[in-house]
């Protein structure tokens, strides 16, 4: 069967791709346990462990407090809802790793944002 030029360019360079696809995957492998090397380098240099508890205790607390009001998940469609919930997890992860936290709370919890928090996210509950 007749192939094209272009049909003939297109199945060498899958058939390349196939053959490289373990040499990208050792690099990859390699680039993976350089950074690793380069970080415990970094951290032992510097006396400090990657041990979170001891990089909370340098955390000045302040007093500002971020209220996220979810009363209105009953006028979103689940998409929206589903947002919401990855939007205040990245929230409380990132407030969690800040040097100077803000006190996080989430008012009128319920409805659709609660059932979807406790089927995708049973930790939400440690929160506190």
């Amino acid at each position: 069967e007749p192939m094209s030029k272009r049909q003939r360019k297109k199945l060498l360079k899958q058939k390349q791709w196939e053959e490289q696809k373990d040499l990208r995957r050792q690099k990859r492998k390699e680039k993976r346990q350089k950074r690793k090397l380069e970080r415990q380098s970094k951290l032992g240099s510097s006396n400090e462990g990657n041990d979170r508890k001891r990089m909370r205790r340098e955390v000045v607390p302040t007093t500002l407090r971020l209220i996220v009001d979810c009363s209105f998940d009953d006028l979103m469609v689940l998409k929206d809802v589903k947002k919401l919930h990855k939007q205040i997890q990245r929230c409380y992860a990132e407030n969690r790793k800040a040097f100077h936290p803000v006190q996080f709370f989430l008012t009128s919890h319920g409805g659709q944002l609660k059932t979807n928090m406790n089927e995708n996210d049973k930790g939400w509950v440690n929160w506190k």
